[in-house]
């Protein structure tokens, strides 16, 4: 079983109260085993004082010291797709043993398993809680539209918005990222992505630090990424790839299209590798997995999830994403909306099985530990007054206020394994 230690089966439940522990869902384990503790753990294999390795990645990469480190982020690959796609990726899949991939080191996501958040993790080392990028779609005070982070602008139509010069990224995430930490001590820092992201919001957020490459190609983003590893006797460079994500959004984790992207990852990753100086290592990771969804419930047809219920009844805004939604309720009505979410979405009015979702109010999420053990008073004003988690394979979309998202075969967000199970893999 594909699952990092103490990680129980997700099971399909709804909670019927916004206290009650949910064992099915689980705790991301930060400080120890998600995608925030990646770079840290590459500084300390750098030897940077202070920091800690703690993902034991000196016992991934061998006994030889690695003083060149490349991490290439795959947006999109999740651990399990991953194990059951041997052939489309032989290099990839070559620590997995046969059938069972129970050699292949895995690591989770922070939650949401969504891309912003993940990134920011692992840009910054630490867990959604503290860095306040905490969804794909969240509330910031002073706006009555939801923010889009990975745009860095107001979601949905109304006046334009310039939301670099009023919501400068720097301050939005002011603390010192792990990448600037890294060249601060006389690491060569370089992020090779492609070059719409070189000034993004959410790269000046989450991942600033170091020297931007533009990649314009499949062949460029290894050609530079080898390139970069070479500007120092010590050095550590982040790669970006995302169209297995895209791929996996539109034509679903689990179609040809899929698999046949992701062979074009494993021959990036096994170019980088052949490449590298001896001195050089190449971890591959990713920012969650995905997994296709059946019968969505659309929150804008009243019909289409409860004929009885109005689920919009208090409800100013909704963000996060169709596998986790975050509700912003009106003043006082947290309680209510989270029991009617709740009660709608276990009890189908079409006579169908109900779906499944743990519905829980903002604090209750926060002591589960779902945002980590830290959470900033800016995080915690960003996150819905209560959230819908999926825990089946159903999503909660909006046809007539997100019509390109809501015909996406593939979706991500949740605390399911498919969803949080990323693959941490190391070539010398």
């Amino acid at each position: 079983m594909l699952r990092p230690p103490g990680y129980p089966q997700v099971m399909a439940t709804v909670t019927s109260s916004s206290r009650q522990h949910d064992p099915s869902v689980p705790v991301p384990a930060y400080g120890s085993g998600t995608i925030a503790d990646l770079v840290p753990s590459a500084l300390a294999v750098l030897g940077i004082p202070g920091e800690a390795d703690r993902l034991d990645l000196h016992a991934l990469l061998g006994a030889a010291p690695a003083r060149r480190l490349c991490i290439l982020l795959v947006d999109g690959l999740g651990a399990r797709q991953l194990a059951d796609c041997a052939d489309a990726a032989p290099l990839l899949t070559s620590r997995v043993a046969p059938a069972t991939a129970e050699s292949m080191r895995v690591i989770g996501t922070g939650f949401p398993s969504t891309t912003a958040v993940s990134l920011s993790s692992l840009g910054t080392g630490v867990p959604p809680g503290e860095h306040g990028l905490v969804g794909y779609l969240m509330a910031v005070p002073g706006f009555d539209r939801a923010m889009n982070p990975l745009r860095w602008r107001l979601h949905g139509e109304g006046d334009h918005v310039d939301l670099l010069a009023e919501l400068p990224p720097e301050q939005f995430q002011p603390r010192p990222t792990a990448f600037e930490r890294a060249a601060d001590a006389g690491v060569a820092v370089t992020r090779v992505a492609p070059g719409y992201q070189a000034a993004s919001g959410l790269t000046r957020a989450s991942l600033r630090g170091g020297r931007f490459d533009a990649a314009f190609s499949l062949g460029d983003l290894a050609a530079r990424s080898v390139a970069a590893l070479a500007t120092s006797d010590r050095a550590l460079v982040y790669t970006y790839h995302g169209d297995l994500d895209l791929t996996g959004h539109v034509r679903g984790p689990d179609s040809d299209s899929w698999r046949d992207e992701l062979a074009q990852v494993d021959l990036l990753a096994a170019t980088i590798v052949r490449d590298l100086p001896e001195d050089a290592a190449l971890i591959v990771t990713a920012d969650h997995g995905m997994l296709g969804i059946d019968d969505p419930l659309d929150l804008d047809d009243r019909d289409g999830v409860a004929a009885d219920s109005d689920l919009l009844d208090g409800v100013r805004l909704i963000g996060g994403e169709p596998r986790d939604r975050h509700v912003y309720t009106r003043e006082g009505a947290a309680a209510d909306v989270r029991s009617r979410w709740a009660e709608t979405l276990a009890a189908r009015a079409d006579g169908r099985p109900a779906q499944q979702f743990t519905v829980v109010e903002r604090d209750d999420a926060i002591a589960r530990g779902w945002f980590g053990p830290v959470v900033t008073d800016d995080a915690r004003r960003r996150i819905g007054d209560v959230l819908a988690v999926a825990t089946g394979t159903s999503a909660l979309i909006r046809r007539s206020r997100e019509p390109l998202q809501s015909r996406l075969i593939g979706h991500h967000g949740a605390l399911t394994p498919v969803e949080r199970e990323i693959p941490l893999l190391g070539f010398r």
